[in-house]
């Protein structure tokens, strides 16, 4: 197993200095370890406590920070900060993956550089700062590590799936729901049509060369019948088409 060096260091660019060594260590210690002689914990309970405390010291700021933007605004805001890829972009800022306490084999296949590895760690960390010290302490962290993404999210523009969600939930509709229709192709060249319903609307159909894009073009066929389009001239909303 190798243990973390300098994580004085680390806690410095965290902004906090935990007082249980502890329980600093519980959150940098991946699953891939439980089986470790003298290792009996890892940082997954402290990763699902991160979750919950990033979603809504995220929630806080958004809030004070955009009154004028409506739900659907905010949790398209809400959801670029708290995904996975935010999550490790910050760890990476940090600097965390020589830190994390790893197994050999999971150290030796590129582990410190995994996303899910390091947006795990990245949230177990919260949790631990919320567990020792309250949420007012984390919410500071994460104001100070998410401060870059904060200021980059005027510039986002909803994509098809995004707006066909807030437009559903501004209507008062069941959330969509896509389904893998066919898939054809070679593998190295495949083709996917993906449907998409909404309980209360005739379902749309979308083809892409991955499931993702095929789930995006449904949407935007759905969307397109219903005469919304999505505002790009702005921070992303959705406006009724004139001809819709």
């Amino acid at each position: 197993m190798r243990r973390p060096r300098k994580t004085t260091e680390l806690e410095k660019r965290l902004g906090y200095t935990f007082k249980s060594r502890e329980l600093f260590d519980r959150a940098l210690t991946h699953a891939s370890v439980r089986s470790h002689r003298g290792m009996r914990h890892d940082n997954e309970r402290l990763e699902f406590m991160g979750d919950r405390v990033l979603g809504l010291a995220v929630a806080e700021v958004l809030h004070e920070a955009h009154p004028e933007a409506n739900e659907g605004e905010l949790a398209r805001r809400y959801n670029r900060l708290v995904r996975g890829a935010a999550c490790a972009a910050v760890a990476r800022n940090l600097g965390l993956g020589p830190h994390l306490i790893l197994s050999d084999s999971e150290a030796e296949s590129g582990g410190r550089e995994k996303e899910t590895i390091l947006a795990d760690a990245m949230e177990a960390l919260l949790g631990a700062i919320f567990v020792e010290a309250g949420f007012d302490v984390v919410r500071e962290v994460v104001r100070l590590l998410w401060s870059a993404q904060f200021d980059e999210l005027p510039h986002v523009v909803a994509d098809p799936k995004s707006a066909l969600q807030e437009w559903a939930q501004g209507q008062g509709l069941e959330l969509p729901e896509y389904t893998e229709i066919a898939r054809s192709g070679p593998d190295h060249a495949p083709r996917f049509v993906t449907e998409v319903r909404i309980a209360g609307r005739k379902p749309a159909r979308g083809e892409g060369a991955s499931k993702r894009q095929a789930e995006q073009a449904a949407a935007s066929s759905l969307l397109a019948r219903e005469g919304v389009r999505i505002d790009r001239g702005g921070e992303g909303g959705l406006k009724k088409s004139s001809h819709g």
